[in-house]
Formats: C-alpha cells, structure tokens, sequence
C-alpha cells in the first residue's frame, strides 16, 4: 500500500441520490422506515471495509430546492433521524464509521454532545457528526424560537446575503466548539466505579465549560462520560469560501465538491490557507471530495441507467457535486486524479442506494485494492484511528487542583 492511503466514504440518502430512484425495480421504496434497509446498507459498506458512513437529515422534507418546499409528491419524503439510525446500526458493525448529519441552526450543542458521545460509546469509538446550518424561513417556522429572513436566490452573491450566511456558519462554529468542550468536561479517568469505597466518579474531574456566544451560552459539565475517541469525527460539507473557513476552523473532514483536479488542488490551497488564520496548520483536516456516481460493467450500461432514470424525472438531474457516469475502473482512475491535486479521500454518493452501493463494495474497491491504494482489512479500532488522526488530550485535565472550573 502506498504511503498516503486513499480514503473512502459512502453518503446514505433515501433510496439513491437519484430523485427517481426509488422506482427502480430492484429498489426497496417500503423498507426506507425500516431499520433494517439502514443495517443493511451499512453492512454493505463495511464489506467494502470503507472508512465511513454518512446518514443525511434534515429538519424539513426534502426538496427539489435547497431553499424552498416544492410539495412534490413524486419523490422520496421524509426520513428517519439521522443519529438514531446511526446507534440502531452500531451494534451490528464492527469496523466502519457512523457520521450522522446535525442540524445547529435550530437544535441546542447540549442535546447533541451527549447524543455523538453515546453513538461514540455504543460503537466503541466509531462516531462522528456531520454539521449543517438551516437558513431557510420555512424550517425556522418548525421551532417558533427566532425569524430567519428569507434567502434570496437571484441575489445569493449579494454582500447582505453573504453577511447572513456567514453569521449562521459563525454559528455553527459555535456549535462545534460547544460539542468538543464538553466532550471534554469529562476527565478520561473521571469514573473510578468502586464498589468497596463507594466511589464512582472523581468530581474534581468534571469541568465547567462556561461557553459564552451570540446565540447561546452553556456551562457544563455535561451529564455523558468523555467519548472513547476523546474527539468524535466532525465533518462538514463546504462549496464556497464561507464554509471552507468553517471546515478549517472547526472540522476534521471537509466534503468539497470540485469540477475538476485544478478546482480541487484551489479548494485544497485555500482550505489551508484558513487553517493556518485559524491557527491549526499543524492539524490534520482531511479534504475529501465528493461525487455522485453511477457505476455498471461498462459506460454505455451506466449511461442507459442515468438516462432511464432522467426520464423518469423528466428533466436530467442535476447536482452540486460532480456526477460520474461509468465503470469501477474508470472512477478508481478519476479518484487517483483527484488525490493527485491534493485530496485525501472521497465520499460517494449512489445514485442508486442499492445498485452503486454495490458496485463501489465489490468493484470499486477491489480495483483499488489491486492497484495497492486502499486496504484490505480493518487497522485501527476507531474511526480517528482509520483516519490516521490522533486522540486529543483532555483540554481540562491540565486544570491544577483547587482550581475552581469543577462542578
């Protein structure tokens, strides 16, 4: 294997990221509420001994915009709660990671940290989250706490707009600043569980985190043992200079979606010039890209898929990541491209849940695998460990005795 070995995840969406895909007549339309469809899934991925899963949510049914309801009722609608999903599935593997997607605009960082910390403990250390803002007016109407105004596409570059948006990935920042402290406020020997002395935790080794911000503020400690990773995955999904500053800032994994290896090799550069105006030029944050894919024996097969599938949605799909359409042995060469301009990883979107999940399981990966670029079994216990990223230390566990941030 190669020095710097590929990285690879899947993104879970419905039945496929094809709108029209869950009217394929080998898709499974009415086990998409069914924990087993995810288990299943899943299974399939770790047979492909990939680095990680990804589960979409949301806090509105799904759209064919990204910033309106379109009250279609010829696609997939609704879904199941990302994180909960991720913890049915989590006894039934062994080795992948499980990165389900949050929510910060409307959900509170406390509720979340215990809620990632737990999947950490039920996975024994296979967690992450995937962190996403809400901007849109109608999914603030879920919640009644506070009034977003409106996005307006036709002026999305305008500087007010850009202003707005950049305030909500502020936030978010926040948010995961919020997570990793109270991860923390827990000691990594804070338990002592001695039955004979009638101790069970060491109260000096939980921490206040006294986070103050514009949106909220939270003292801690909070109420879950510190992570078996230490740090769960974080990861977010970037496409402009907002978000990249968000990845470098806060992230450990970036999705970015480049059109080309020069457009990635940009990404890449600029990612790292915000992590070095964050102060985190020492840290690994891993950049993968992200593609939506067709995968058949042969290109024309693949092609005829898509196309039969355009026509069931009667408009070719489109997406804000590149599509690829083609063999396992076409895409094994594109991702060796793409990692040549600067890339660690990727993460695949199926278009069919079911169909390209297998082809990326038992084509993709064996053809990577017999070019020496991705691995052949499990060799680290943890989704950190896979990801070559080390376990933090304790912010905390330096604080002197008698000092006075402990509950």
């Amino acid at each position: 294997m190669s020095v710097a070995p590929l990285h690879l995840a899947v993104a879970l969406q419905d039945a496929g990221w094809h709108p029209a895909a869950w009217r394929e007549p080998g898709a499974r339309p009415r086990e998409l509420f069914d924990a087993g469809y995810w288990a299943d899934a899943v299974a399939e991925a770790e047979r492909g001994l990939l680095d990680f899963v990804t589960f979409e949510d949301s806090l509105a049914l799904q759209s064919a915009s990204p910033f309106v309801p379109d009250e279609r009722t010829d696609q997939v609608r609704g879904r199941l709660d990302a994180v909960l999903t991720a913890a049915r599935v989590a006894p039934l593997t062994r080795g992948i990671g499980l990165v389900p997607t949050l929510v910060s605009t409307h959900t509170e960082p406390f509720h979340l940290s215990k809620a990632i910390a737990t999947l950490d403990h039920v996975s024994s250390g296979r967690a992450g989250l995937r962190v996403q803002i809400a901007a849109q007016p109608h999914i603030s109407g879920h919640f009644g706490r506070r009034v977003l105004p409106p996005l307006p596409v036709e002026d999305f570059n305008a500087p007010q707009v850009q202003e707005l948006i950049a305030e909500h990935f502020d936030e978010a920042a926040d948010y995961v600043e919020v997570l990793r402290r109270l991860w923390d406020s827990w000691e990594d020997d804070a338990e002592i569980r001695d039955a004979a002395t009638g101790r069970f935790v060491d109260r000096g080794k939980l921490h206040y985190i006294d986070f103050e911000g514009r949106r909220f503020s939270v003292r801690g400690p909070s109420i879950t043992p510190r992570p078996p990773q230490g740090q769960p995955l974080v990861t977010a999904l970037a496409h402009a200079t907002v978000p990249f500053r968000l990845v470098a800032r806060s992230a450990d994994v970036g999705f970015v979606t480049p059109a080309d290896a020069a457009h990635a090799a940009e990404i890449v550069a600029e990612i790292c010039r915000e992590q070095q105006d964050a102060g985190r030029a020492g840290e690994t944050v891993h950049v993968f890209g992200d593609l939506l894919v067709f995968l058949e024996e042969t290109a024309p097969a693949a092609e005829a898929r898509r196309q039969r599938l355009d026509t069931l949605l009667d408009a070719p799909h489109t997406s804000d990541a590149r599509i690829f359409t083609g063999t396992p042995a076409g895409l094994a060469d594109l991702l060796l491209d793409l990692r040549d301009a600067g890339l660690t990883g990727f993460r695949l979107r199926p278009a069919d849940a079911d169909r390209d999940l297998r082809a990326i399981s038992r084509g993709l990966v064996p053809e990577l695998q017999s070019r020496g670029v991705f691995r052949r079994s499990y060799e680290a216990p943890t989704l950190r460990g896979l990801l070559g990223l080390p376990r933090p230390a304790n912010r905390y566990a330096t604080a002197c005795p008698g000092e006075t941030d402990t509950p």
